[in-house]
């Protein structure tokens, strides 16, 4: 794996200038193959082509994370009147634990804010205590659960968590 910049990189680091810098595009059909690969491997159960064209075509605001030709994630919410739903956030798998799922919260947060939100929700799996924990840090809290909101294996359901963060 080549070098990449992370959250913490500096100017001043002596390889910060052979690192592409991160930026921010929106997530678009011709990226949605990549996207799909992804989502592929960091879910048993993805969200499928399907999900992600509905969401698109619905306006709903949709973000790749870059480096260089690398995705580092993406994030997909949906505006409402006064609150953004947070509907799907993911750090490509070989990214994860750099600090990339804080660099996605901060830019949808900033985004929301600059909306106009005064909340941001989303739902996280029960079963899922580290994801749990990074929304935690980041300011949301739990405010309830959803009773099998997710599919699970062999036709079983699971709960979800519902979190929310104050703007």
């Amino acid at each position: 794996m080549s070098a990449l910049p992370t959250p913490s990189s500096s100017a001043a680091d002596d390889t910060a200038s052979a690192r592409p810098e991160a930026r921010f595009e929106a997530l678009t059909l011709d990226r949605l193959d990549a996207v799909l690969a992804v989502e592929q491997r960091a879910y048993s159960h993805p969200w499928t082509r399907g999900n992600f064209t509905d969401a698109l075509a619905s306006g709903y605001q949709a973000q790749v994370l870059m480096a260089g030709d690398h995705l580092l994630g993406y994030f997909v919410a949906m505006m409402g009147v006064d609150e953004v739903h947070l509907l799907n956030i993911t750090v490509t798998p070989e990214f994860q634990r750099q600090g990339w799922a804080r660099v996605l919260l901060d830019a949808l947060a900033l985004w929301s804010r600059g909306r106009g939100a005064q909340w941001l929700w989303l739902e996280v799996r029960a079963s899922n205590l580290r994801a749990q924990a990074i929304y935690q840090t980041h300011g949301f809290r739990r405010v309830g659960d959803r009773k099998r909101y997710y599919p699970a294996d062999h036709g079983q359901r699971e709960d979800a968590v519902v979190m929310s963060l104050g703007l």
